[in-house]
Parts: C-alpha cells; structure tokens; sequence
C-alpha cells in the first residue's frame, strides 16, 4: 500500500547534485547536523501542532537505490561511478531527535534535528520537509477549527478537494491528531485508524421517486445509524417533514431515538434554529443536528454566536487544504558539523533578511512548565550540552526583542526533543494515532487562552541561552566582517 511505497527518489534533484560532490569532494563521511524549523504560525495564530513524525520515520526506514534509480541516475550523464556504486549500499546509518506528533510547537524551534554524514543528512532534506510541513499544516488548521466547534463533533470531508491521494490520505491523519473525531476518508481509517463514517448523498435522494421513499429505505436499510440529508429541494418545507415522518415510520416502532438530519446549504444559523424547533415538536430532541459546506473556524464561530444549533460540523476543503493558508513554510538548514576529532564546529546562515537568519549549533528544546498552574510559560533553546536549574528563578528574553525580559519561577523545564534513531536504527515507540490526538489535546490545554487566541494572540516567548546567544552573535560579527 502506498504508505509502504519506497519514496527514496522523491527528492530534490540538487540532493542529488550535492550528494556526488560530496563523494568527489572526500566530505561524504563528515558529520553534519541540520534543523528543522519554522517562521510563521499559519493564519497569524499563536501556535502550531507538529505532526508527520511516523511518515519520516517510514521514510528513513525503507530508504534505499534500486538498480533502476540507479540507471536513471546513469542516464543523465552526471554522476560520478564510484558514487553511483556507493549508492548502492545506500541506508540511514544517523541520529534522529523530534518533538513528538501531537506537540504545540513555536517559530524558530528546532522541530527535528538530524546528525548524520553529510551526504545522508543532506540527501533526506526534502521528504523531511514536505512530510512535516504538509501534516504539522493539516493538524494546525484542524485544531483551530476543532476548538471553534466548542466540543462538538468535527469530522473531515475533504478527500475529494485534497491535492492528491496522500493530501487525502495523511491529511485524514493530521486532522485527527488536531482533535477532529473521524473522516470520509475510509483508506486513513484501514491504514491508520482514523474513524471513517459517512451518510448519503444528494444522489441517493434524487433516485428514488420521492424524497420521503429515499429517507424511508434509508432508515430501513441502517435503523441504528439513520441521518438524513433534507436539503435537496427544501429543507424547511419538505426535507425536514419527510425525515420526520420516514423516523416516525421505521424508527420509533423499533424504540430507536438515534438518529440525524444533514444540512448541506443555506443559512445554517436560521435553518438549524427552524430544524431544532420542527425536531424537537414532533417528539425527536434527541435527533442530531450536523451541517457541512465551505465550513472553517470563523464560520463556525459566527453561526454558533447567532445561536445555531448544530450538533456536528463537516469540514472539507477549507480543512484539507488548509485553504486560508496553505503553506507552512518549514526549512532544514545545518547548523553545525564535526571535524576530524569530533569537535562540534557551528554554522549559521546570514541574511540581509532578518527572518532568515539561523539559530547555529547542535542544541536542546525546553518547555517550562509552571508547577502550581501546569501551563506552559516560555521555551527555550540551549546548547546541547546545558542543562537548566529549575529549582530557582530564571530569567527569559524575547529575542525579538531583548529588552523585553520575563521572571520565571515554580517552573519545571522538560526537554521537547526525544530521540528517535541512533545510529540508524529507530529507537522510539511509535505511539497510535489515538494516543497521539489525546496528547495533542492534553498538550493544548497547557497553553494559556491568550495564547490560543485566534485573533491577535499573545505572543509566546522563545528564548536562547546566554551561551547560545553569544555565540551567534560572536558569528554574526564574523561574518559582517567578510562583507
């Protein structure tokens, strides 16, 4: 199945380019560390959810040449033999550290930090990015639209607007790792467990001679699990009576009172308000309530504050897509490497371009906690040989804006990243997909509500060591110098 497809030349062909000047250049065993990280939060919120770990993980697992990648690579006339022959025996031999799937994560944070020789760690660049970008994408939109639902229930509808069959596919799985409760999408629920589930459509209605028969066989054919989509021609004026009269009919003799309505188009605010009223007077309250079309977080804000009643949101493209703000922007950049003595030697990136310009060496992720509220209260980038003395005060800097100083105290810091291969071999559990949504949902709710504001959040702090700090900038005046 696809997720078992080997994905090794699914990458940029200038990984390939670097990879053969390595071999030739005698730097294809020096030992490089790359960064994942991002800039900007999607839709301008206040985090984002990380998520495409497993998809990595199976990735540089099965990652190998063939003999016909091979003579592809032959064919085009560019690659040196001796390299060709090296990839033969191909493998990721390095280390893997991540934030697990599931953790709200900030702009400048090393997501997954590879260390690896150069031409491996170099040649994995792109499937890292478009697995991590793409997911950690999908599940910050979920998110967003999850808690605008208020704890109802929000399923994903989106694989026929998705960009493609693993759009489709791994996107169901980022939605569920977002907090929604299951998708259309049947092949994520095979291959991942995400709850699959679906009604009719407008069709099944149309090819019946009569709405009312199309409800009626409906109930008939599944009496436990019955919601009937009654806006094909009026909602109000015949969609609602002829589910009524087809539950009257089929249902309640059977004693069941579990069952629904679907609303597809028109006004959901006043429709669901009209549907409640019409349900609820011929006897059904308990009958659920579920809309869907064009639906995303501000929409579904807006209608609930006007008093809709609405029981459960389908969610397509705006989901899927992430439509509002398709592109999650991550980079892999390195960030150090190691000479012949194994001296960790750090790298950094300059721009004119401030945004661009990288966080350099091999380093730690902290969240600190606070023990009385079990919030979280600022992250913190360090070196990878520090440690932090959380049994004091600590104090914190925006490094936007270094003025700008935070006093933490109660806290308890806990390291993000886990490592997740050594020496080429993985090493970490993979949780289910259940166990990771539960944690994401834990793991929000360590954020303070300013911060999951989606208009105008607070911004939260991320901040370098001392150490770390001074040594950028120590290579920052290296390189002003150079220009």
């Amino acid at each position: 199945m696809e997720r078992h497809r080997n994905m090794t030349m699914l990458c940029d062909f200038y990984e390939l380019t670097m990879a053969n000047g390595y071999f030739l250049s005698g730097k294809k065993d020096t030992i490089s560390y790359f960064d994942v990280f991002f800039r900007n939060i999607p839709d301008h919120g206040g985090f984002a959810i990380a998520a495409g770990l497993e998809e990595v993980v199976e990735y540089l697992r099965d990652l190998r040449f063939t003999e016909e990648d091979i003579e592809y690579l032959r064919s085009k006339k560019l690659f040196d033999e001796g390299f060709l022959d090296y990839l033969r025996n191909f493998r990721f031999t390095g280390d893997v550290w991540a934030i697990p799937e599931g953790t709200p994560i900030f702009p400048g944070e090393p997501i997954l930090t590879v260390r690896a020789p150069s031409i491996e760690a170099q040649f994995i660049e792109t499937y890292i990015l478009l697995s991590l970008n793409h997911q950690s994408l999908i599940a910050t939109k979920a998110n967003r639209i999850v808690r605008s639902a208020e704890g109802r229930v929000v399923l994903e509808f989106g694989s026929r607007r998705a960009q493609g069959a693993s759009a489709a596919i791994n996107g169901a799985r980022a939605c569920y790792i977002g907090g929604v409760n299951g998708t259309a999408c049947t092949i994520s629920d095979e291959l991942y467990g995400v709850p699959a589930g679906g009604t009719m459509a407008h069709s099944w209605v149309q090819m019946f001679d009569s709405q009312y028969e199309a409800f009626k066989r409906y109930c008939e054919i599944y009496p436990n699990n019955a919601t009937l989509l009654v806006d094909t021609y009026n909602t109000l004026k015949s969609g609602i009576p002829d589910a009524i009269r087809a539950f009257n009919e089929v249902l309640r003799p059977l004693g069941i009172t579990n069952c629904g309505i679907r609303i597809d188009s028109g006004d959901m605010a006043y429709l669901t308000r009209k549907a409640r009223e019409m349900l609820d007077e011929a006897g059904w309250p308990g009958c659920k309530i579920s809309v869907s079309n064009s639906m995303d977080e501000y929409i579904i804000k807006d209608i609930l504050s006007q008093g809709a009643q609405i029981d459960l949101f389908g969610v397509g493209e705006r989901m899927i897509t992430a439509k509002s703000d398709p592109v999650f922007g991550g980079v892999y950049k390195v960030c150090a490497v190691e000479d012949e003595q194994g001296n960790i030697i750090p790298k950094i990136k300059v721009s004119e371009n401030v945004g661009k310009i990288t966080n350099p060496h091999y380093k730690k992720l902290w969240r600190f906690f606070g023990r009385d509220t079990g919030k979280a209260i600022a992250d913190y980038i360090s070196l990878h040989d520090e440690t932090v003395d959380d049994s004091g005060e600590f104090e914190i800097f925006d490094p936007e804006a270094t003025w700008k100083r935070k006093e933490v105290y109660n806290f308890e810091a806990k390291e993000l990243q886990v490592p997740i291969f050594r020496n080429g071999e993985l090493i970490y559990d993979l949780p289910d997909l259940k166990t990771i949504r539960a944690y994401c949902a834990q793991q929000v709710d360590t954020l303070w509500d300013e911060v999951k504001r989606f208009d105008n959040p607070h911004t939260y702090y991320v901040d370098l060591s001392q150490k770390l700090w001074d040594i950028k900038q120590e290579m920052l005046r290296e390189a002003g110098k150079q220009l």
